[in-house]
């Protein structure tokens, strides 16, 4: 029995999507609910598993082309036993299955990078990678890879398609033009209307760090046993932006038309950033997590954003965002307001600098802050008291565990 495969139902906001990958070919075996293609939307990439055991009898459209919700991408053949796939097999199934030799052998092979335990290309390969590899015909398991444990990323492929090498020299100077990703194409337009239609400013603070790290010290280890997962910095900028937010409603408000929609909650987008570009999942209602329920939550969207596994419903909604620079050493920064929303905090690197703390010269870990804000609806006495209200609680994290 012929069994259809669809496009699964888009959001409202989202009108079409690309096919990236292709993970099966004409004649093969699949199981239940095993992925066949990666659809890449404006935000994330969406995995279509097959309902059923069987075989892929049919490939209706290419690598690359642009589908709708409930569009018929191919036929699963239930209960059949695999083939090898015809010689004269039909154009579109031919082009795929050429493009898709690389994503093949990455399943089958091995990668490993020099220095990195053996691993599975297809498991640590993220989606821009896989895509590249696709497009460009590129066998991953050829290539050495420069990511995280080994991982082969999109700018390996692509370094290794063009023949760039670390040991090319005698002034080799290569360049390739390669089209922007929807997911970066829709970043630069988001961008773009940010700085074109909010009256942006910002504002910057200082914060000593040195309480917040004494207490990491401390209290670090016990909380890891407690609650499985490590006391990062991250929560205490959360819990500290969420009680701010609530003191100072004018930052955690948006712009609807003519209207302010003032939030009674703390939604808060978390940037993390991925092969294809900066993503900004939520943590809902901050105000209501405790410091293991952020950790928690920031952890399991990190693994989810590196894996391609964000969801649309995960990336909807927000009312502030806080992004950290100082994680790729970032010292100062003027970040751009994610709109609807009207302010975005920056974080940044963590410096040992010379202050001045009751008359004596001291070091201390010291951070600086950055507030970027809609001017239309946020005064400047409202940004400037914000960031105080967030420094404040920084160097008293003592008084933010006690909501003060």
């Amino acid at each position: 029995m012929s069994t259809e495969i669809k496009v699964p139902v888009l959001p409202e906001s989202v009108s079409d999507a690309t096919i990236a990958t292709w993970h099966k070919k004409v004649g093969d075996a699949v199981k239940r609910d095993e992925n066949l293609v990666d659809l890449e939307t404006d935000k994330v990439v969406l995995e279509v598993p097959s309902p059923v055991d069987g075989v892929l009898k049919e490939i209706k459209f290419d690598v690359g082309a642009t589908v709708t919700s409930e569009q018929l991408l191919a036929i699963v053949e239930a209960g059949a036993a695999a083939t090898a796939p015809a010689p004269a097999a039909a154009p579109a199934a031919a082009a795929v299955d050429a493009k898709n030799v690389a994503a093949t052998t990455a399943e089958a092979q091995p990668v490993q990078a020099k220095g990195a335990q053996p691993q599975t290309a297809a498991a640590e390969l993220p989606p821009g990678a896989r895509f590249t590899a696709s497009k460009e015909g590129v066998d991953p398991a050829q290539v050495e890879g420069t990511g995280r444990r080994g991982a082969v990323t999109k700018e390996d492929i692509i370094n290794y398609a063009s023949g760039k090498t670390a040991g090319v020299g005698g002034g080799a100077r290569p360049e390739e033009r390669v089209p922007m990703t929807r997911m970066r194409a829709r970043i630069a337009e988001r961008l773009m209307q940010s700085k074109n239609s909010i009256a942006m400013l910002t504002s910057f603070n200082e914060v000593n760090l040195g309480k917040v790290m004494a207490m990491r010290k401390e209290l670090g280890e016990s909380f890891e046993k407690a609650n499985g997962i490590k006391l990062g910095f991250m929560s205490f900028f959360a819990k500290a932006a969420a009680n701010a937010l609530q003191r100072h409603p004018a930052v955690n408000a948006s712009v609807d038309g003519n209207d302010v929609i003032y939030h009674g909650y703390a939604d808060i987008s978390i940037a993390v950033s991925t092969d294809k570009g900066l993503v900004t999942p939520v943590l809902r209602n901050v105000e209501r997590m405790s410091f293991a329920e952020i950790e928690s939550g920031i952890g399991e969207y990190a693994k989810k954003a590196r894996d391609g596994k964000l969801a649309l419903e995960d990336l909807q909604g927000g009312t502030f965002t806080i992004t950290n620079g100082g994680t790729f050493g970032s010292l100062m920064s003027t970040p751009i307001v994610n709109p609807p929303q009207s302010a975005i905090l920056g974080m940044h690197a963590i410096k040992e600098r010379a202050i001045v703390e009751n008359g004596q010269v001291i070091a201390a870990p010291m951070m600086y802050i950055a507030l970027s804000y809609d001017h239309r609806i946020i005064d400047g006495k409202d940004a400037v008291l914000f960031l105080v209200d967030i420094k404040n609680q920084l160097e008293n994290p003592h008084r933010m565990l006690l909501g003060m």
